[in-house]
């Protein structure tokens, strides 16, 4: 964001970009004015290697097909990192610093194996400035707008002007 010359901005994460979203939390808490996670990953401890599995099997064959440069082992190295040496709760961060983001989160929940429920809600939970939208907002179609004008009346009340 610095290079782009943008100081203060929102962050809007699906999936692995829910835990994601925590880093710039992390690293710029102050610069973030609002962060969206919709459909967070996070650990479920009944399958215990599912995002292992998941891109060994999946990512892994065809981005070591486009880079030479990266063997096998670099790649599970780099999986076993992101998912299996950090496996509690959302992957990024503790407890403890989603405990104490001051940050405006808005959480939109599922519930399949990748996106499980529990760590979503725990998230808001502990969020002092969370809040959870409708779950689920993807069915019956009715709910997506609802979801939709959610998500933007939160990031238009975050704005900091």
């Amino acid at each position: 964001m610095d290079h782009l010359g943008i100081e203060t901005f929102d962050v809007v994460g699906f999936c692995i970009g829910g835990p994601l979203i925590w880093n710039p939390l992390r690293r710029a808490g102050d610069r973030v004015n609002a962060a969206v996670l919709v459909h967070p990953s996070g650990y479920r401890p009944e399958m215990p290697d599912l995002f292992y599995q998941n891109n060994i099997k999946g990512w892994a064959p065809k981005f070591l097909e486009s880079r030479p440069d990266v063997n096998q082992a670099d790649v599970e190295a780099y999986l076993h990192n992101m998912y299996t040496n950090r496996a509690d709760y959302v992957f990024t961060v503790d407890r403890d610093f989603v405990a104490n983001c001051q940050t405006p989160i808005l959480i939109l929940p599922d519930d399949v194996p990748a996106h499980p429920f529990a760590p979503a809600m725990e998230s808001a939970l502990l969020a002092p400035n969370a809040q959870v939208s409708l779950y689920p907002w993807r069915q019956p179609d009715a709910h997506i707008p609802l979801a939709v004008r959610h998500v933007r009346t939160f990031l238009k009340a975050a704005q900091q002007y």
